[in-house]
């Protein structure tokens, strides 16, 4: 498979020469099943500059490294944070270390049901044959096991609950059951290096909260916000250069134009007297999207780079997604508190402000 025309390639894919280089120096000790060592797959995702390994996510070391260590042990691995902390490109990131494959992925929502998680059939040949080795049609969880990987659960607590302990049997026995099937063929037990990685968004509490049973079963890790400006605005200005490059824009906004619209974001998202916290979850994630929209909305129509004023915009859909009481406290933020920063780059996003939509 090529990178070169995918929208947004897999980690071991794109990045898969550093993998490579991480594989051909590591001398450590690797937990059974595992590609990298634990310091390798540490490496990979924090960066190792003697190699040339880029870091991919900005976070808090410990967290790699515990979460790391669940992963060689027999428990799941659960990430847990606001929604846009980088929980699912971790948990990517991690699969690919470990396992070289992070597309076993499971997409939860209330629509998910067992067949999408452990298997299903062929029914034309469930039919015709009944149920055998031929007809079973494989998911992410049976595979995982049957190869020794790590396998993605995202927003599991979107699922319901009895979709949720599907998961009990391959967590704690390590074996998942075919009922239709019979002799050796009716059970499948996990291959070393097979583990879960789930995600869920503190806000999605109460949805369809997990059983106890299940938590018992994982290790929790909370994923916290960028609290650093200087480290989230150069987070911001890598991913979207490199998104923006994918994309065919030459030029990504200026370091100065960005750091105006992170520092939107961080006050809307911290909320103060003048507008108020917003209720979307405007994380790094959020910035990285809408300096997306921005460098394409620039070059595509004017065939140049973006400017502040372009912010206004692009902003919107990232703003007001859950309340309409978002769109008035963003114009109360743009038309009292932008008007009093200083310089240029700032009156452009106020100069902007009737731009936005509503």
């Amino acid at each position: 498979m090529s990178k070169e025309k995918l929208q947004r390639p897999p980690a071991e894919l794109l990045h898969e020469k550093e993998l490579a280089r991480l594989d051909e120096a590591d001398a450590a000790p690797r937990p059974p099943g595992w590609r990298l060592s634990l310091t390798a797959a540490r490496d990979f995702i924090l960066g190792n500059a003697a190699l040339e390994v880029a870091p991919k996510f900005v976070g808090d070391p410990s967290l790699v490294e515990r979460s790391l260590v669940t992963l060689a042990t027999n428990r799941g691995l659960m990430l847990v944070g606001d929604p846009g902390t980088a929980k699912s490109l971790l948990s990517e990131l991690m699969a690919a270390a470990v396992s070289g494959d992070s597309t076993l992925t499971v997409q939860g929502g209330a629509a998910t049901t067992e067949d999408q998680i452990a298997y299903s059939w062929n029914y034309s040949l469930l039919v015709s044959e009944g149920p055998s080795e031929r007809a079973l049609v494989p998911a992410p969880l049976l595979d995982g096991m049957r190869e020794g990987k790590v396998v993605r659960f995202e927003e599991i607590t979107r699922c319901p609950l009895e979709v949720q302990d599907s998961l009990l049997s391959p967590l704690s026995d390590r074996a998942l059951a075919i009922a239709e099937l019979e002799g050796e063929q009716s059970m499948v037990f996990a291959r070393e290096g097979f583990t879960i990685i789930g995600t869920a968004n503190t806000r999605d509490r109460g949805v369809n909260d997990m059983s106890a049973a299940l938590k018992r079963r994982f290790n929790f890790e909370t994923v916290f916000p960028i609290a650093d400006f200087d480290t989230e605005l150069a987070l911001v200005q890598r991913e979207a250069d490199r998104i923006l490059k994918r994309s065919g824009v030459p030029e990504a906004p200026e370091k100065d134009v960005l750091a105006v619209l992170v520092r939107v974001f961080r006050d809307l998202r911290e909320g103060d007297g003048t507008s108020g916290r917003l209720q979307s979850a405007l994380s790094t994630a959020e910035a990285v999207s809408v300096a997306h929209s921005m460098g394409v909305k620039a070059w595509y129509t004017r065939q140049e780079r973006a400017t502040a004023g372009d912010i206004v915009d692009c902003i919107a859909g990232a703003a007001a997604k859950d309340s309409a009481d978002d769109t008035a406290r963003l114009r109360r933020y743009l038309e009292q508190k932008a008007s009093k920063r200083k310089g240029e780059h700032w009156a452009d996003l106020y100069a902007a402000r009737h731009g936005l939509p509503g």
